[in-house]
């Protein structure tokens, strides 16, 4: 895979997962694709879930290496409607259809577990393990 937005469940798993497999499999998920992109949308709940765990100074020094290694996605008037329009079709969360809209508008693979993400037809999905496995 060449191109790759991140959900926000691979940097939890990679961030708060016991599981040394996992931790693995994460940061190949990472360092294997050439092209990596985060919505804008991510950097807010990594910042919100580690303000939460770990505090701000955590939370600041994340969210800035995430800035470093990952190109960032705004939400521009075209990802805004396509948004719309799948939060619409999906029922799904304003976070969740922002990160899909930016799947499809880089023609991505959405690196996710998120059922929610991986109900969406009009994207490609693609996890770090097989879901059977999964920790819960």
């Amino acid at each position: 895979m060449s191109k790759a937005v991140y959900d926000t469940r691979l940097f939890f798993e990679h961030y708060y997962s016991k599981d040394e497999t996992i931790l693995q499999k994460t940061k190949e998920a990472i360092r294997s694709v050439k092209q990596r992109y985060i919505s804008a949308i991510v950097i807010h709940e990594v910042y919100q879930l580690t303000l939460q765990k770990e505090g701000r100074e955590t939370a600041k020094l994340r969210t800035d290496l995430l800035e470093k290694d990952f190109k960032i996605i705004n939400v521009d008037p075209k990802i805004a409607k396509t948004s719309a329009e799948i939060r619409h079709k999906y029922k799904t969360s304003m976070a969740d259809s922002i990160i899909a809209a930016t799947a499809l508008s880089l023609k991505a693979t959405c690196l996710t577990d998120d059922p929610h993400l991986k109900n969406i037809k009009e994207i490609k999905t693609k996890w770090i393990q097989n879901r059977a496995a999964a920790s819960t």
